[in-house]
């Protein structure tokens, strides 16, 4: 299983597949790991478009039953992530690529849209996570007894005090919207975007359906879309027809 290294950062990876690149991000909060793509996510995105792209995806730094590790950056939580997706992207030779992520993976999305547009040709969010005014603090707590304890667990030298300030920053810091951009930047941002929203608590439909209307290049796919087999090929299909759109013919 390949490693990507860097000073202190460990990132297990995978890749399947040819062409260009598409990077995909896995759900589960900050125990996003690859297993979700393979065996919890509404479909195997990993094996649904390896016949068409170079598809690459990793284990969260430090999340449970992950391979990656790396230290808990309590200034820059968001922003440690991006640097471990663009690091690896870097590692693997690789400039410009398509990116899809479930769950966090709206917010890292984001994120890397604002770090690196130049890179980045369009992206899909799929059940993008978003703030909810009435869970205000479903985040942080979730995080705080379902990631936390574990960590230390692992890491004697990671205290539970390090955690709650990584959480603080992370989702109390900026508590509104998509948690990583302003939506300013969203009505700014010139990227492609397709959107499938869901609407359970962490993934509410407010706030894909805002962020889709405020992006200038932004479309969604049905809704619901994973209810159902049929749904879920009807999305698949709207999935490939973007990427498709905007893919460039050279393999990179």
């Amino acid at each position: 299983m390949p490693f990507y290294e860097k000073g202190e950062v460990r990132i297990h990876y995978e890749e399947t597949g040819s062409g260009f690149p598409l990077l995909l991000t896995p759900g589960g909060g900050l125990n996003s790991n690859i297993s979700f793509l393979t065996g919890f996510a509404p479909f195997n995105s990993m094996e649904a478009f390896s016949n068409e792209y170079r598809c690459i995806t990793m284990d969260l730094r430090n999340a449970k039953d992950g391979q990656s590790s790396g230290p808990v950056e309590i200034d820059r939580p968001w922003d440690s992530y991006a640097d471990d997706q663009l690091g690896l992207m870097d590692h693997l030779g690789i400039d410009k690529f398509l990116v899809m992520g479930f769950c966090i993976g709206g917010p890292f999305i984001w994120n890397l849209l604002k770090r690196a547009p130049e890179r980045i040709v369009a992206a899909v969010l799929a059940q993008p996570s978003g703030f909810r005014p009435e869970l205000p603090d479903q985040f942080y707590q979730n995080n705080i007894t379902g990631w936390g304890p574990a960590l230390c667990a692992r890491r004697p030298e990671i205290t539970m005090k390090m955690v709650e300030a990584f959480l603080t920053k992370m989702y109390r810091a900026n508590p509104d919207f998509v948690f990583t951009v302003t939506r300013d930047f969203v009505s700014t941002c010139q990227t492609p975007i397709l959107i499938l929203p869901d609407d359970v608590p962490a993934h509410p439909y407010a706030v894909a359906m805002e962020a889709a209307s405020l992006a200038p290049n932004a479309e969604t796919s049905i809704y619901p879309w994973k209810e159902t087999p049929e749904q879920i090929a009807e999305a698949l299909r709207h999935i490939r027809t973007f990427l498709r759109a905007h893919a460039p013919v050279t393999a990179m």
